[in-house]
C-alpha cells in the first residue's frame, strides 16, 4: 500500500471523527487560555556584566576569548549562581531568601547575563543589580586573597634567597682566593643574587596588580510587560495538545466502533470483498457490471441475497436489470432457499450494520455450506441487480398432481423478464 493510500485512510478517519477532532482543539485551546489566565504574570529583569581576568596573566594559557586558564566563563557563571553570591545579595536587599538567579553566557563574549524573574518588576530589576554586584564584590574579594596569598609566599621565598646569601657570604671570608671552594661559593652567590632579584621584581609586580573583577556595561530597569505568561506559548500548546489528544480519541473511537459507514469499513472489518458500491449516485453502466461480477464469482446457479438490516429491500423500490442473468436468485422467504443455495451475497445497508452483524450473518451461512461471494454496499436501496421478489402463490400439491403442473421448472423474477426459449436450459 502507497503512503498516498495511507494519508488518505487517516484523512479519512480524521472526517469521520471530525466532530471529536474539533471538540478536542478547541478544549485544548479553551485550556490554554484558562491556565494563561490563573498563571500570575511574572517580569524578567536582566543585568550584563564584562568579565575582566584578575591577577598576573600568563600569555602562553590564553586559548580563546571564552576559555582562558585564569578566566573560565562557564565557572565564572556558576560561581555567580552560588549560595555565596546568593547570601551577599540578600544580605544587599535586606531579605532572608531572594529570588533565584539565572546566569548564561552569550557565544564568543565575555560578557553574563544576570536575570531573576520575579511576580514584581521592580523587585527583579533590585535582585538583578543585587546579584550582579555580589558577584563582582565576591570576586574581588577572593581576587585579593589569592594575590596576598602569592605575595607572602614570594616573600618567604625572598627570605629564604637572602638567608643563603649571607650563609654564602660568611663561608667566603673563610675561603682562599682562588680555591676551588672559593670559586663555587662564588658562583653559588651569583646565582642566589639573580633568585633574589627575579623574586623581588616579582614581588614588585604582585603589588602593582591592578584588581578588576569586571564591570557592569548594562544595568537592569522594570521590565514594562511581563515575560510570562505568553500567549502564542500557551495557546498554541494548548492547541497542539489538543490536535494530538483529538487524533488519538479518533482512532480510538474509529477502532472501537464497529459500525459499518464505508465500503472500506466493509473490508477492513469483515474481509470481505466488495461487489459494488451503492451509497454514492449511481453511474450508467454500474448494474450490468455488478450482474458481470456476480454472476463470474458465483459458483452455482441459485445465489441467495440476504439484506443486512432486513428491512433494507422496504426503503426503495428498485430498478430491474435488462441483462440476461443465468441464475436463480432467492431471496430466503421460502424455508428451503437456505438449504437449496450455492452462494450468498450480502447487502449492506451503511451506517446501519456493525461488523459483528455482518459476521453472524457469515457464520451463520457457513453452518449450512452456504460460501458468501461478496458484499454490495448501499444507504437504502436494492441493488438494482435484484428485483424486488413477488411473493410466491402456494398451490396445494394435489392440484400440481391433478394438472400436470408438477414437473415445471422454477423461475425467478429475472427469468420472468426474459422468457426462456424452447432448449434454454433452467
Amino acid at each position: 500500500m502507497s503512503s498516498g493510500t495511507d494519508l488518505d485512510e487517516h484523512l479519512s478517519l480524521l472526517r469521520r471523527r471530525w466532530l471529536l477532532l474539533v471538540g478536542c482543539v478547541v478544549f485544548g485551546g479553551t485550556a490554554g487560555l484558562a491556565l494563561m489566565r490563573l498563571t500570575p504574570p511574572s517580569y524578567t529583569a536582566t543585568t550584563q556584566v564584562l568579565v575582566m581576568p584578575v591577577g598576573s596573566q600568563e600569555p602562553a594559557n590564553q586559548v580563546t576569548s571564552r576559555q582562558r586558564e585564569p578566566l573560565n566563563l562557564d565557572t565564572e557563571a556558576q560561581v555567580a549562581q552560588s549560595a555565596v553570591v546568593a547570601e551577599r545579595a540578600a544580605t544587599t536587599l535586606g531579605v532572608e531568601t531572594p529570588e533565584p538567579v539565572e546566569v548564561s553566557v552569550p557565544p564568543n563574549s565575555a560578557v553574563l547575563w544576570i536575570s531573576v524573574t520575579a511576580s514584581d518588576a521592580t523587585v527583579a530589576a533590585d535582585q538583578s543589580r543585587a546579584y550582579a554586584q555580589a558577584y563582582l564584590t565576591n570576586r574581588r574579594e577572593s581576587a585579593l586573597a589569592a594575590l596576598s596569598e602569592q605575595q607572602r609566599a614570594v616573600l618567604v621565598k625572598i627570605k629564604q634567597v637572602n638567608a643563603a646569601i649571607d650563609a654564602v657570604i660568611k663561608q667566603l671570608g673563610g675561603l682562599a682566593k682562588g680555591s676551588a671552594e672559593h670559586t663555587i661559593a662564588s658562583q653559588r652567590q651569583s646565582v642566589l643574587n639573580r633568585q633574589a632579584a627575579g623574586l623581588a621584581l616579582k614581588y614588585d609586580a604582585l603589588r602593582t596588580v591592578a584588581v578588576t573583577p569586571g564591570t557592569v556595561i548594562s544595568q537592569a530597569t522594570p521590565p514594562s510587560a511581563p515575560g510570562s505568561p505568553s500567549l502564542p506559548l500557551y495557546l498554541g500548546t494548548g492547541l497542539m495538545a489538543g490536535l494530538l489528544a483529538g487524533s488519538a480519541a479518533a482512532y480510538a473511537r474509529d477502532r472501537l466502533d464497529k459500525r459499518l459507514r464505508t465500503a472500506a469499513d466493509v473490508e477492513r472489518l469483515t474481509g470481505l470483498p466488495v461487489l459494488s458500491d451503492l451509497s454514492s449516485p449511481r453511474e450508467p453502466g454500474v448494474a450490468h457490471e455488478l450482474a458481470c461480477a456476480v454472476v463470474a464469482v458465483c459458483p452455482g446457479k441459485r445465489l441467495l441475497v440476504k439484506a443486512l438490516p432486513a428491512d433494507l429491500r422496504e426503503s426503495t423500490q428498485a430498478d430491474q436489470v435488462a441483462v440476461s442473468v443465468p441464475l436463480t436468485v432467492l431471496d430466503g422467504s421460502d424455508v428451503r432457499d437456505l438449504a437449496r443455495a450455492d452462494a450468498a451475497l450480502l447487502l449492506v445497508g451503511l451506517g446501519r450494520v456493525t461488523s459483528d452483524q455482518v459476521g453472524a450473518a457469515v457464520r451463520q451461512l457457513a453452518r449450512h455450506d452456504v460460501p458468501v461471494i461478496g458484499v454490495v454496499t448501499a444507504t437504502d436501496a436494492l441493488p438494482s441487480f435484484v428485483p424486488l421478489l413477488e411473493p410466491r402463490t402456494h398451490t396445494p400439491l394435489g392440484k400440481l398432481v391433478a394438472t400436470g403442473e408438477l414437473e415445471v421448472a422454477e423461475t425467478t423474477p429475472m427469468q420472468a423478464m426474459h422468457p426462456r426459449r424452447p432448449g434454454q436450459p433452467t
